[in-house]
């Protein structure tokens, strides 16, 4: 048990090194892998939550991940990515000071997230680890991908921190409520799959339009 805890946070720690460079590296073909990492790190996640618990729910959880947000999604941004650009619009800020900026909001929210653990857990059982690593961390991101929304001016960046919104949205879920089987069927059904979906189409529409995917420059659309 105590292993397979250990794993969890280490997992957890993971999933915020690959937020931080799926916002952070200018070129969204890395862009895209980091986040096809943190796919993959939250299906080796609920998969060592359906055998701490065990709930053998989250093992079908995972296949759905490992199909939608490692599978489908990348192949969606890869496709997408040939008929765009392959360089993220520069950002107001340069790498360095986004960077700074970006670590400071994950060490931030989850000094305060952490902090704070007591009143935020449902029952004491899930105030400890690895429950609380995980929802400390899913907070994290959950910041961390509206600061990646409004501090991009790229669109399918954009996308990329909706995609990392929704991984922290799902995080917590597993983290509040890990041991019952409506866990994972909330997952499954909440996954956004048609939305990213969606929004690549626009985004595709935008760059057709005006040559580029800078959100700046939608008011080019007009009349």
């Amino acid at each position: 048990m105590i292993e397979h805890s250990s794993l969890i946070i280490g997992l957890s720690f993971a999933l915020v090194v690959t937020s931080l460079t799926a916002v952070e590296l200018r070129h969204l073909k890395w862009a895209s892998i980091a986040y096809v990492a943190q796919a993959l790190l939250i299906v080796a996640l609920l998969v060592s939550y359906g055998t701490l618990l065990p709930n053998h729910t989250l093992y079908l959880w995972a296949i759905t991940v490992l199909i939608t947000k490692a599978t489908i999604i990348p192949l969606m941004l890869r496709h997408y990515l040939q008929k765009t650009t392959l360089e993220e619009t520069p950002p107001s800020l340069g790498f360095g000071v986004s960077l700074a900026i970006g670590a400071a909001v994950l060490a931030g929210f989850y000094w305060l997230i952490d902090g704070h653990m007591g009143w935020l857990a449902p029952s004491a059982a899930l105030a400890g680890e690895p429950y609380a690593t995980n929802l400390s961390v899913a907070f994290t991101i959950l910041a961390f991908g509206l600061y990646g929304l409004l501090s991009r001016r790229d669109a399918l960046k954009s996308v990329i921190s909706v995609c990392l919104i929704e991984n922290a949205v799902h995080l917590s879920l597993v983290s509040l409520a890990p041991g019952i089987p409506e866990t994972a069927m909330i997952g499954i059904v909440t996954d956004v799959v048609v939305s990213v979906w969606i929004l690549l189409i626009i985004v595709t529409g935008i760059h057709e339009q005006i040559g580029s995917t800078d959100i700046r420059e939608l008011s080019k659309l007009q009349g």
